[in-house]
């Protein structure tokens, strides 16, 4: 795992800077706490019901660091002098590989930290890296993919200079209604 990744998002007027760094297996316990919001159940599809699962969950995401295509961070508000701080959500860049123009986001923010721009911040703090951090020059364009009911995602991507590029069509079971496709450009 590559854990000398830290990014950061500046606090605003109402809410506190946010650090973001790779999951560690220490977080497990909050993984498990935030899992529990019937929201977060509803629009992603993490499946966490307790610590194993939740360890489970953060060696896939070490798993990922170590391959080198997929880049997960989990989002906490920044703590003096530490990068631990209160989980405040989770931020992703994956389908990552050498060559590839393309790469994929994905995001989900704990109850307790929503309406806060904690999503925007996070993404936008991933975008940046993404576009000019040690793959620079390879991606082209970053895919946002949600379903189409979930409004907040919208905003999110709208928030985040990820423009609607196509309605998805259902594919269930693993995807039952529409998804929204939005893209950002680099040079967005």
């Amino acid at each position: 795992m590559n854990d000398t990744v830290i990014l950061h998002a500046d606090a605003t007027p109402s809410a506190p800077a946010l650090v973001l760094r790779p999951w560690c297996t220490g977080d497990a316990a909050a993984l498990v706490e935030v899992s529990r919001d019937p929201a977060l159940r509803r629009w992603t599809s993490l499946a966490v019901e307790n610590e194993a699962d939740a360890l489970r969950w953060v060696r896939g995401q070490e798993r990922g660091w170590a391959a080198g295509d997929r880049f997960s961070f989990a989002v906490v508000e920044k703590q003096p002098g530490s990068p631990d701080g209160r989980l405040m959500g989770h931020v992703v860049l994956k389908e990552v590989a050498l060559g590839k123009p393309s790469a994929e986001v994905g995001y989900w923010t704990a109850a307790h930290a929503r309406g806060r721009g904690v999503a925007p911040r996070a993404l936008q703090a991933l975008t940046t890296w993404a576009f000019d951090g040690p793959r620079a020059g390879t991606l082209e364009h970053l895919e946002l993919l949600h379903q189409a009911g979930n409004a907040a995602s919208c905003r999110v991507a709208d928030k985040s200079r990820y423009l609607l590029d196509t309605v998805l069509p259902a594919t269930p079971p693993a995807f039952p209604g529409q998804g929204h496709r939005h893209i950002r450009r680099r040079d967005t």
